[in-house]
C-alpha cells in the first residue's frame, strides 16, 4: 500500500503492460495447431506449475494466513476464467483471432451491470459512452470477417457466451483480491482454471500428447508470458483498481 501511495499511477501502469502481454494470446491460440481447449489448458497448466515455487516461498516467508473467504472467492473466479478460456479459444480456432476476443471482452457490459447491482457502483456517463462506442463497432467488424474463412457467426457466438464469464472473473476478483494478495490469489484461481479446463479436455475426449515441437512451445509461451507475466500484472492493478475500470482497459487487446 506504501508504494501505491507514493505512484497512485502504479496500477494503470501495470494494467497496460498486462494488457500487452494478453494481446498475443489470441494469435498464439490459432497457431498453436491443437484445439482451443487444450492450448488453454496447458498456458493454465503451465502457468500453474510455474507459480508453485515462488508461491510456497511466499507462504513460507508470510506472517499471514490465507483468507479463507478470498480463495472462495479466487476458486469462483478461475472456474469462470476457465470457461471463459475454453469458449473463447474454440471460437478463435473455429474462425480468427479478432472477432471471438473482441466479443469475449464485451465483459464490460455484464460487469457495469453487475458492478451497479453487487458493488453498487455509479457509473459515470464517460463509462456508458464508451461501452457504447466499442458495442457500435461489432457491425464492422461483422462487415469485414463475415467473408473471411472460417465459422465467423460460431466465433462471434462462442466469443459473446466467453464474454459472460468473463465478467462474471471480474466480479468475483474485485472483492476477492481485496482480501488476497497478487500471488496468492494469481496462483489459486490459475490451478482452479486448469482443473476446470483438464475436465473439459476429458468431456470433449481431445488428446493431451502428440502435438508438434512448436505447438509445445507455444504452450510454453502463453503458460509464462501470458498467464504468469500478464495476468500478474492484471491481478496486482485488480487489488487497487475497480472491475468498472480494468474489464473496459482490456478491450484494447483486440486493437493490439
Amino acid at each position: 500500500m506504501k508504494n501505491i501511495r507514493n505512484n497512485p499511477a502504479l496500477p494503470y501502469i501495470t494494467l497496460i503492460i498486462g494488457l500487452l502481454f494478453m494481446a498475443n494470446a489470441a494469435v498464439l491460440v490459432k497457431l498453436s495447431d491443437a484445439p482451443g481447449i487444450v492450448t488453454t489448458f496447458y498456458r493454465m497448466f503451465f502457468g500453474t506449475v510455474i507459480l508453485i515455487l515462488p508461491f510456497v516461498i511466499h507462504r513460507i516467508k508470510s506472517k499471514t494466513k490465507l483468507s479463507q473467504k478470498g480463495i472462495w472467492y479466487a476458486i469462483a473466479a478461475g472456474s469462470c476464467f476457465g470457461f471463459d478460456m475454453a469458449l473463447w479459444s474454440t471460437g478463435v480456432v473455429a474462425s480468427n483471432a479478432t472477432l471471438p476476443t473482441l466479443m469475449a471482452n464485451m465483459a464490460p457490459i455484464w460487469v457495469g451491470f453487475g458492478s451497479m447491482l453487487i458493488f453498487k457502483e455509479k457509473h459515470k456517463p464517460g463509462f456508458w459512452l464508451g461501452l457504447i462506442l466499442a458495442v457500435s463497432g461489432l457491425p464492422i467488424m461483422f462487415s469485414q470477417d463475415i467473408h473471411g474463412s472460417g465459422n465467423v457467426i460460431l466465433g462471434a457466438l462462442l466469443g459473446l457466451g466467453a464474454g459472460f464469464f468473463y465478467g462474471a472473473f471480474y466480479l468475483f476478483s474485485q472483492p476477492g483480491r481485496k482480501v488476497m494478495d497478487t500471488l496468492s490469489y494469481l496462483f489459486v484461481s490459475t490451478a482452479s482454471s486448469s482443473v476446470v479446463l483438464f475436465m473439459l479436455v476429458l468431456v470433449f475426449d481431445h488428446r493431451l500428447v502428440g502435438y508438434a515441437q512448436h505447438t509445445w512451445l507455444i504452450f510454453a509461451v502463453l503458460g509464462l508470458g501470458v498467464q504468469v507475466i500478464g495476468w500478474f500484472m492484471i491481478n496486482y492493478s485488480q487489488g487497487f483498481l475497480p472491475a468498472s475500470i480494468v474489464a473496459p482497459t482490456l478491450l484494447g487487446q483486440p486493437i493490439i
